[in-house]
């Protein structure tokens, strides 16, 4: 079993940073896929980022690519998003979610991921 927090959100202007963080627990971690997604106001949850088991593989959704960067820390099992050139619209509840199936990556929706972390509020002003 995996429980996820995720840490580091707030408000802050466009065009400005923010890193978001997620402390997991369980031995699968480190064998398995990690996610982020998103929900916006009125929308449904999106992908937003994907890293696989040892890092070497990342994977991003159109609209953050060259923006937001995906990382994690196996030692200390963390997983991280740097998010940089925030914009309105990536205001959202972002949650971390953990794919115990998987270790490539690849697999992108929701419905393959089995953790998921309580969410946190990302507000972009413009």
């Amino acid at each position: 079993q995996v429980q996820l927090v995720e840490s580091g959100g707030g408000l802050v202007q466009a065009g400005g940073s923010l890193r978001l963080s997620c402390a997991a627990t369980g031995r699968t971690f480190s064998s398995c896929t990690m996610g982020w997604f998103r929900q916006g106001p009125g929308k449904e949850r999106e992908f937003v980022a994907t890293i696989s088991w040892n890092g070497g593989s990342t994977y991003y959704t159109d609209s953050v690519q060259g923006r937001f960067t995906i990382s994690r820390d196996n030692a200390n099992k963390m997983v991280y998003l740097q998010m940089s050139s925030l914009k309105p619209e990536d205001t959202a509840v972002y949650y971390c979610a953990a794919d115990i199936d998987d270790w490539s990556g690849t697999y992108q929706h929701a419905r393959y991921f089995d953790y998921w972390g309580q969410g946190i509020q990302v507000t972009v002003s413009s």
